[in-house]
């Protein structure tokens, strides 16, 4: 199931990539590095990290290119900016619909392999004078890595 994620997530990449070219922005060496760190890493990294994983291979690079380059992918609708409201904004490549889990104790954001409900939106729709599109859910606990931990007393 795994696979074929990474497999359909490749194709719309493929896809969106050239559509994105063939829009405003040239050919970006530092932009493609970026993305394809974000479809590489699990992680939903922030700019930071991706400027330690790019600095030795790319030496001329500055935080604001990253930022800059985000930012268009953002605006390409390749990347999608996080917000849990934590210090740092977290950046993920995975743009379909999908819901999160954040880990309490590490802060790690794991993506759930979880069909959207689409009937939340219909619920909202029904029940009050909003018309909803879309929703985002968050779930909030331990990771595997922190439980054990944790059932292990460390």
């Amino acid at each position: 199931m795994i696979k074929l994620i990474i497999i359909l997530s490749f194709i719309r990449h493929s896809a969106l990539k050239k559509e994105a070219r063939e829009k405003k922005y040239k050919r970006s060496r530092q932009r493609e590095k970026i993305l394809d760190i974000l479809h590489t890493s699990s992680i939903h990294p922030t700019a930071a990290w991706i400027y330690e994983r790019l600095k030795e291979e790319i030496p001329d690079l500055s935080m604001g290119t990253i930022y800059r380059n985000l930012n268009i992918l953002i605006e390409q609708r390749l990347v999608r900016k996080i917000d849990f409201g934590s210090t740092f904004d977290r950046f993920d490549a995975n743009v379909d619909p999908h819901y999160h889990f954040i880990c309490e104790k590490c802060g790690a954001i794991i993506d759930l392999d979880l069909p959207i409900d689409a009937s939340l939106n219909e619920m909202v729709n029904k029940k009050t004078q909003f018309r909803a599109k879309r929703h985002r859910i968050e779930f909030y606990g331990l990771c595997n890595k922190c439980a054990q931990k944790q059932y292990e007393g460390k």
